[in-house]
């Protein structure tokens, strides 16, 4: 692999406008492709297999339009001045409801003057309309025409809002200024890094040419595969983090191989050969970690983890292909307009050198302080609380929080997240009359917890009879799951009751999430600790880099918890606290995080973090060959590293921490877990604990069984440091414990 890079870096450097156009027009081509050509997103959360994907599947058999998903639309209509039934008010609802009538794929219009339809204040009311022939995907769309259509009631003073009955996969991710800050802040690390404004502009020129190629191929696969619509925006968080990253390692030695008087065109072979190697199999274990999601058993959040996933794979090729050409162009000119009192990445690395031998010579005091400090950081993640994120905690003064507190102050918390009981009967009934339907619908209504039930409506084939349960508490209340679970539990002789809508749903995610967690991460683990093994033919270390790689997710789980479960400082990162709530509880207030939040992260995170791992490693396994002292090989890739691999943690930092502004707090969750993880992965363990570990291990660090040895492929992914004394040959392999 090392000879196949080399000579494919050192082409495009010989060819760098050939290269240089047709990414150009590739990234031009498929971005404006998926922009003129924009593909339908999915709102399909769907979970094969599970009881609420049953009642879903069954609503759709016979109840008359509108059960479907997205079949139904809600428009909550407030009167501040007084009551919604004095004659004016009540005239202009009605006109109002009137026009909802004639709107395009509206079959019923339910008037807040009906039974149940106003609040007991008289103050608050409820439209419902049921649809059909519409595009399911195009529900938002529809419901802001609809709105349109209430204007007469907005006339005469009243306010209606649409209540959001969505899905996780509905939230629509709407760019915004994070992705500019992002590569502000990373354009602003690299001027110091490198101390020259051409050479920091190189990383953000190509992390922008694959995100914009991977994000086309992204919006053009929405024609074939269903597409959910944070899929752009977590390729372009992880798009840009990785692009940047890649780029900068290659540059970084290029540019000390130019400083030693190496010809252009040699140094990117040189560059492309070692440091390209450790950047494909650096992608690589970001991929396969990604690829693992699919066996998560949610589609949405295979999706998310595939789709994420081009993006690496973008990143790997614009870094071995488009890096090389801009450099092979540019020449001398890499180090153009220089920054004055800025040393940049080519500068000694001896104070991280000397970091390392400091580590050296007291690695068991440095492994215990280390792993004292991961503890505590880790700690938190005890206190770790899942459970659905409703509404309730969306931004403050957007429609969909304001309808939320309304229909919990007019109805009660569990109207914003209605169960949906379909019951399979054990034969035909005439209608909602008969004694069966009558007795399901008792237990369902002495379920603890179920606050309304409403009349019950049989299907056309008179096999199934549907319910709509109110429950006592919020969507994001963990007591609303277990109300979906004693209603499950109803037995009646011949009777199967099944529930669906938004609560049921995520609780059979997160219950497939917990059954499933233990295989990916198993599998992530062994895959990547494979690939490892195929790079460097070292088990023991590549056993430590997934159990290095392990820790530093505690103390990512950690921050998580201690911002969002525990509420320190959940308002400092946006999150709007619920309403009437005091200054302090403004500023410290509990918040779900979302059952496949963590397993995302764990992906994410274990992919990312042995990014680090592999441009170590190579760095300390270049300087073992030669010489062959272990505590001298770990200072001195320490220092030939120890530089880089901080500049490329803080431009992460920077882009993971400019997400955070995002107001969805799914990409906050996100932004916050993907930059303490960096931060912690990129300090305490890449300078200390890894060093000290691998100074203890001695030797160990590279023996190899002789019979592995043998069957193992020479992938060669760290090279020859063909810049310094020539690598000495590859030795015998050791005995364990020599």
């Amino acid at each position: 692999m090392t000879r196949l890079l080399g000579r494919l870096g050192g082409w495009c450097a010989r060819h760098g406008r050939i290269v240089l156009v047709l990414w150009l027009v590739a990234a031009a081509a498929l971005m404006g492709g998926s922009l003129v050509f924009a593909a339908p997103t999915s709102n399909d959360a769907s979970i094969p297999g599970t009881d609420a994907q049953r009642a879903h599947d069954l609503m759709k058999t016979g109840f008359g339009p509108g059960y479907a998903a997205g079949g139904t639309v809600q428009f909550v209509v407030y009167s501040a001045d007084g009551p919604l039934t004095e004659d004016a008010r009540k005239r202009a609802v009605e006109q109002a409801v009137d026009r909802l009538r004639t709107m395009p794929h509206v079959v019923q219009v339910d008037s807040p003057y009906r039974v149940g339809g106003i609040a007991s204040n008289l103050q608050i009311g409820l439209i419902g309309i049921r649809m059909e022939g519409h595009d399911g995907n195009k529900i938002a769309q529809l419901t802001q025409s609809l709105s349109k259509a209430a204007d007469p009631a907005r006339a005469a003073g009243l306010e209606v809002v649409p209540a959001d009955s969505s899905t996780p996969a509905d939230k629509e991710i709407k760019t915004g200024p994070s992705e500019i800050i992002g590569v502000l802040c990373a354009l602003l690390v690299l001027v110091f890094a490198f101390g020259t404004l051409v050479a920091a502009l190189i990383p953000i020129f190509t992390a922008l040419v694959s995100v914009a190629s991977g994000l086309g191929v992204i919006g053009l696969l929405g024609w074939v595969v269903d597409m959910p619509k944070q899929a752009g925006i977590m390729a372009t968080m992880i798009g840009l983090g990785v692009g940047i990253d890649y780029a900068l390692f290659l540059l970084s030695r290029h540019r000390r191989l130019l400083a030693r008087g190496v010809p252009v065109v040699e140094s990117v072979r040189r560059t492309v050969s070692s440091s390209g190697g450790a950047v494909v199999f650096a992608g690589g274990t970001v991929i396969i970690a990604l690829s693992a999601l699919m066996l998560a058993g949610f589609p949405l959040l295979a999706t998310l983890g595939w789709v994420t996933g081009i993006s690496v794979v973008a990143a790997v090729l614009t870094s071995v292909t488009l890096v090389p050409a801009l450099l092979g162009l540019l020449g001398h000119r890499v180090n153009a307009l220089k920054v004055p009192f800025l040393k940049g990445a080519d500068a000694s690395g001896d104070g991280w050198a000397g970091l390392g031998s400091w580590v050296a010579r007291r690695p068991w005091r440095v492994l215990f302080a280390s792993v004292l400090v991961l503890g505590a950081l880790a700690a938190p993640a005890l206190a770790l609380k899942l459970g659905p994120l409703d509404e309730g905690y969306g931004t403050q003064g957007s429609e969909s929080r304001r309808a939320y507190e309304l229909m919990a102050t007019g109805f009660g918390p569990g109207a914003n997240g209605p169960l949906i009981v379909v019951a399979e009967l054990p034969s035909k009934v005439a209608d909602s009359g008969d004694p069966i339907v009558d007795h399901v619908t008792r237990a369902v209504d002495d379920v603890e917890g179920a606050a309304h039930v409403s009349e019950p409506k049989v299907n056309t084939s008179g096999r199934s009879v549907l319910l709509q349960v109110v429950t006592d508490y919020a969507p994001s209340d963990a007591r609303a799951a277990e109300v979906v679970r004693d209603i499950r539990d109803i037995a009646l002789p011949g009777v199967q009751v099944h529930v669906g809508g938004e609560v049921a749903g995520l609780t059979d995610a997160g219950d497939r999430m917990a059954e499933r967690t233990p295989l990916v991460i198993g599998v992530v683990v062994l895959l990547s600790a494979l690939l490892l093994l195929l790079a460097f033919r070292a088990p023991i270390v590549a056993i430590k880099a997934a159990v290095m790689n392990l820790v530093s997710l505690g103390a990512a789980f950690g921050a998580l918890a201690l911002v969002f479960s525990i509420g320190v400082g959940s308002g400092l990162v946006g999150m709007d606290p619920p309403a009437g709530s005091s200054y302090v509880q403004a500023i410290f207030f509990s918040v779900p995080i979302e059952s496949y939040v963590p397993l995302m992260l764990f992906a994410v995170l274990f992919g990312l973090s042995m990014d680090y791992e592999v441009f170590l490693l190579t760095a300390v396994r270049q300087a073992y060959q030669r010489h062959r002292g272990n505590a001298r090989s770990v200072a001195q890739g320490l220092g030939s590293t120890g530089r880089v691999i901080t500049s490329a943690a803080l431009i992460m930092v920077a882009v993971f921490v400019a997400f955070i502004a995002y107001p969805d707090p799914l990409v906050k969750t996100f932004g916050v877990g993907l930059a303490v993880a960096i931060a912690v992965d990129a300090t305490i363990i890449r300078g200390f604990l890894v060093p000290a570990t691998m100074v203890l291990l001695g030797r160990l660090n590279w023996w190899c069984p002789r019979w592995l040895d043998r069957i193992l492929p020479n992938l060669s992914v760290e090279g020859h440091e063909e810049d310094e004394t020539p690598a000495l040959p590859r030795p015998e392999p050791v005995k364990a414990g020599v």
